[in-house]
């Protein structure tokens, strides 16, 4: 199960993440967001680390800018986290993460077709593109998220204390967590071995 580490704002916390195992760090570039860091910050974080994919993570952003900050940053993924067309991810110079909201605008035939390589579900909150540290309802979602056929991360309160659940409700592609790797607000180098190790356990019962 891979683990996007989501809301990377410091070069520490993201080497952090990419030393505990994650596959991928993602950085908001949405404004409204508590977590938002600027272009030029998460270039220079994009620069020191070296295995882990990046992400930008972008609200109903112009495709022109998303495609700018992208190459600025030097991006591996884009993550279109509002509710962007198809035509506009069709305009996304780089693949593509789809978020969709549970409850909200998620729809299984529209994650099917829509132009992305992984599809994101988060939980839904009025009001609030995602980052909430909410989950949505589990096992009532669960079967029908896995009617989906692409890759799909499984997002929205997600911490080291629940993310066997979701593996064990979901078999998902994979998780984003955030806030579950945060004390006070900010990333925690703890929280992040944590959650890590909380995963290996999980695949090792698995396998066992």
């Amino acid at each position: 199960m891979r683990v996007k580490m989501c809301g990377m704002k410091t070069t520490t916390m993201a080497r952090a993440a990419e030393a505990a195992g994650a596959d991928y760090v993602g950085f908001i570039f949405a404004e409204k967001s508590r977590r938002y860091v600027a272009p030029e910050m998460a270039r220079e974080i994009a620069r020191q680390i070296h295995r882990v994919k990046k992400v930008g993570v972008f609200v109903d952003a112009p495709p022109d800018e998303v495609n700018a900050i992208a190459a600025r940053v030097g991006l591996d993924y884009v993550q279109l986290h509002g509710h962007e067309s198809a035509e506009m991810a069709k305009a996304s110079a780089y693949p593509v993460i789809k978020a969709y909201r549970y409850g909200d605008d998620f729809s299984v035939d529209a994650a099917n077709a829509y132009p992305a390589e992984l599809i994101l579900i988060d939980s839904y909150v009025q009001g609030a593109a995602g980052g909430t540290g909410m989950t949505f309802r589990w096992q009532e979602a669960a079967r029908e998220i896995t009617r989906v056929t692409k890759p799909v991360l499984i997002a929205g309160g997600i911490t080291a204390e629940n993310v066997g659940e979701a593996a064990e409700i979901f078999h998902p592609f994979g998780v984003d967590v955030s806030g579950g790797l945060e004390e006070n607000g900010e990333k925690s180098e703890e929280k992040i071995r944590a959650f890590m190790e909380a995963v290996q356990f999980d695949k090792c019962a698995i396998l066992h």
